[in-house]
């Protein structure tokens, strides 16, 4: 479904700031995978996701959606096949708008403009059917406008919002990293559910050893711009904190050096 052929990015070339973030990075995901994604800082994880979006283009390889060349493509151009969920909750949404118009836009991703009535009643009963599943209540606040949400409840609308037109792939950025644990559990609960509910390819980079280990089918870890492991299957429902530690030193030669994901 999504098919990464030896991409490559670097940043700065030529200069003393030269950073090797992509070093011919080559992924397949299959329709409906649930790939998380765990490395240290620098190791190229938001790279890859911001690659795929189109937030910068590649120096070289190929991306590929369904077999359509996305490699070209700007990233608004993207917009019709990827949702996306970024850290910082304020993203993502519009903040003076109303709970129902900043679904309204979402719903309309991709799509051609036209002067017809913005909401039809028969999309506001979707709206709030789809809110309710969230269990936050919003489905009773869909003319609040969205900067009164708190952090936890605007980055599950902007999670709902990312996943409404059933996106070819879904990419969560640490979605999670900036809210406190019982609100990020939720909303990890939200994802599966999500996720589940509409079989959605999906790519989630996450700093919590234990999160990536939990949730999705498939586990990445990257380490200096490179894929060193992909572990999936019955390895990856067995796997542990300790036991990924130890495939980590085993294939990259060094220890795992990052505080916040082995704290949290």
């Amino acid at each position: 479904m999504l098919k990464l052929e030896k991409i490559s990015k670097t940043f700065n070339p030529g200069t003393i700031n030269e950073k090797k973030a992509l070093r011919g990075v080559s992924l397949t995901l299959e329709d409906g995978d649930f790939v998380t994604v765990i490395g240290g800082n620098g190791a190229g994880k938001s790279t890859l996701l911001n690659a795929v979006a189109g937030v910068w283009p590649i120096d070289e390889g190929t991306i590929l959606i369904d077999d359509i060349n996305l490699t070209p493509l700007p990233e608004h151009r993207r917009a019709r096949y990827i949702g996306r969920v970024f850290q910082d909750p304020m993203m993502g949404t519009a903040a003076d708008m109303w709970i129902e118009e900043n679904m309204a836009l979402s719903a309309r991703r991709g799509e051609r403009r036209t002067l017809k009535r913005g909401i039809t009643a028969a999309e506001r009963e979707g709206y709030r059917r789809a809110l309710a599943g969230l269990g936050l209540g919003l489905e009773d606040r869909m003319t609040s406008k969205v900067g009164l949400l708190s952090g936890g409840q605007r980055q599950a609308l902007t999670l709902l919002m990312a996943s409404l037109k059933r996106p070819r792939l879904l990419l969560l950025d640490e979605h999670t990293a900036a809210l406190d644990p019982k609100t990020a559990a939720k909303v990890l609960e939200a994802t599966d559910r999500i996720v589940s509910q509409g079989n959605l390819t999906t790519i989630m980079i996450t700093h919590n050893m234990k999160d990536a280990i939990a949730h999705g089918n498939r586990l990445i870890m990257m380490h200096e711009g490179q894929i060193i492991l992909d572990i999936r299957g019955e390895e990856k429902r067995r796997l542990t904190v300790d036991a990924l530690l130890r495939q980590f030193e085993r294939v990259s030669g060094e220890e795992f050096a990052s505080d916040q994901a082995l704290l949290s």
